[in-house]
């Protein structure tokens, strides 16, 4: 087998707990990728502002895929190469969020904005990104530079049949998927998680068989697609799990750290 020489992994359900947390097992399983030369970095549909936290204890000098890889950043945040969703495509997902009754949130490079304060899981999303969103009566002066637009809702049916409807109303002129249960993101088309491995394997110069990509919902697929080398947590659903060529612990058992050991096994 090809040893391997990057690691890209997912951040929330994968390398952080379900409280966000960043253990320590985490923490130095990175640091023995890094002590054997194997690079390092994160794709997320988080937005930029919510990956800074995460840079200095993971020692991560590489990119990092921010807005579910429709954003490339370096390890200062500064924006390397960054999509943006269509107005016109923006203002209809906003119409399909609004008629299933979901809260919704869009996201620039740097700001977080809502209509409702008082959300669900705005909490939730304060506490994962370390910030707090601009309160707004309407999204429209910021549809232009709209970076991802986030359906939130408690009801994963619900959200399920919005993803469907989702589909349908931005065909190809954007990408929609849920990044957990509870959220579905709406960003720019032609750009994932899989074509941010292809541009990190341009830039670092090797090949998908050198890649081994880790993470849980359905929105990895791409990524686990693009290399050689895939880790489903043991919290991701069976069909994700089956798409993967390794399953390991959850994220409440270390299952990154333990997907990293088995890594640095293959290499």
């Amino acid at each position: 087998m090809t040893r391997i020489k990057l690691v890209v992994s997912d951040v929330d359900g994968t390398l952080l707990t379900h409280d966000k947390v960043l253990t320590d097992g985490a923490k130095a399983a990175v640091g023995r990728l890094h002590a054997a030369g194997i690079g390092f970095t994160l794709v997320s549909s988080r937005p930029t502002i919510g990956m800074r936290f995460l840079i200095e204890p993971l020692s991560i000098t590489l990119p990092i895929g921010a807005f579910n890889g429709s954003s490339i950043v370096d390890a200062h945040l500064k924006p390397i190469e960054q999509h943006l969703i269509d107005p016109a495509v923006a203002q209809r997902g906003l119409d399909v969020l609004h008629a299933f009754g979901v809260d919704i949130w869009l996201f620039t490079n740097d700001r977080w904005y809502t209509r409702n304060p008082d959300g669900e899981y705005v909490p939730n999303e304060k506490r994962a990104i370390k910030a707090d969103p601009t309160i707004v009566d309407d999204f429209a002066p910021y549809l232009a530079e709209a970076c991802k637009i986030v359906g939130a809702s408690p009801d994963p049916v619900l959200l399920q049949r919005c993803e469907a409807a989702m589909k349908e109303a931005v065909g190809t002129e954007a990408t929609a998927v849920r990044s957990q249960t509870y959220y579905l993101d709406v960003t720019p088309p032609g750009h994932d998680k899989g074509t941010f491995v292809d541009a990190m394997t341009r830039r670092l110069g090797m090949s998908a068989a050198e890649v081994a990509t880790i993470g849980d919902m359905e929105n990895d697929l791409p990524m686990f697609a693009r290399s050689s080398v895939s880790f489903a947590m043991g919290n991701a659903a069976d069909d994700i799990k089956q798409r993967a060529t390794h399953v390991t612990e959850s994220n409440e058992r270390d299952g990154f750290a333990r997907a990293v050991e088995t890594m640095l096994q293959l290499g």
